[in-house]
C-alpha cells in the first residue's frame, strides 16, 4: 500500500518520535509505515488521519491489484 504519510509528517514539522507518541505506537512502526514495510491497522490509519486532520484516503492509497 503506498502511503504519503512522510509528507504529512514533514508539512507538519513533527518526528517520528512525536508522530508515534501522538498515536500510540513507536517510532519504529512509523518508520516501517513510511517504508511501505507495514500496513497500519484500520484503527491506527484512522488514528493518522484523525491526527493531520484529513481523509484516510489521503494519506493511503490501497491497490487489491498490488
Amino acid at each position: 500500500m503506498e502511503n504519503e504519510l512522510k509528507v504529512f509528517r514533514a508539512k507538519a514539522d513533527v518526528t517520528q518520535g512525536e508522530l508515534a507518541d501522538e498515536v500510540g505506537v513507536s517510532r519504529q512502526t512509523i518508520n516501517a509505515i513510511e517504508r511501505g514495510r507495514y500496513d497500519p491497522s484500520l484503527e491506527l490509519a484512522f488514528e493518522l488521519a484523525r491526527y493531520f486532520d484529513c481523509r484516510i484516503e489521503e494519506l493511503f492509497d490501497y491497490d487489491p491489484e498490488e
